[in-house]
């Protein structure tokens, strides 16, 4: 099973790979094996850091409406593969802690693993973008010193997570943390649960 830090780098590996040609529409090109621990978090954070340039674009001011729309959808679509995309991560530590015989105090964790990276791979992404900020040369000195404020806050919470990660997955191979996996559920994607859309239909 990868620590903290091997997860980060695949992470950080990911947003390289993207900004060589910084483009929404960069197809992806996993280097891992399909169906691997390694591959999925390639995936993940790929998806993550589309859907980052995705927000940064809808929020231009004179976006063109239609645009917006289209944009909007699509980023709609990549919350529900980052969802997808998360709970294949869970079913893969549900397989690995599957023999685990959890302890009589053995405590719950409201967050699995899974989720835990997901946090992980969006803080490298904001690592990544509140850095860039820092080498700006358009910029006031204020914005460079509050940036690099920022940034520094950003590399603690980072070592911060990787220790939470670390922890978390020691407990649940002991049995001294159980998980449990609730899938997210979501209602607004599915036409039979989402009352505007089944609405439609009468």
């Amino acid at each position: 099973m990868l620590s903290a830090s091997q997860c980060y780098a695949i992470f950080q590996q990911s947003i390289a790979d993207y900004h060589v040609h910084d483009h929404v529409d960069t197809p992806i090109k996993n280097p891992y094996a399909d169906g691997s621990f390694e591959h999925l978090l390639y995936k993940k954070n790929w998806i993550d850091t589309v859907q980052w340039h995705l927000e940064d674009i809808i929020r231009l001011p004179d976006i063109d409406p239609v645009e917006a729309l289209k944009i909007k959808r699509r980023i709609d679509r990549s919350n529900q593969e980052r969802t997808d995309t998360v709970e294949l991560l869970d079913d893969y530590f549900m397989e690995q802690f599957s023999k685990v015989q959890y302890k009589p105090h053995a405590r719950i964790n409201s967050e699995t693993p899974a989720w835990l990276l997901d946090r992980m791979s969006i803080l490298m992404l904001k690592i990544y973008h509140m850095e860039e900020q820092t080498r700006r040369t358009d910029a006031t000195p204020e914005h460079l010193a509050r940036c690099r404020s920022r940034l520094d806050i950003l590399l603690e919470q980072k070592n911060d997570m990787e220790l939470a990660y670390n922890q978390l997955i020691e407990d649940i191979s002991n049995g001294e943390r159980r998980m449990k996996v609730y899938r997210q559920m979501k209602m607004y994607n599915d036409a039979s649960l989402n009352p505007v859309l089944y609405g439609q239909k009468k």
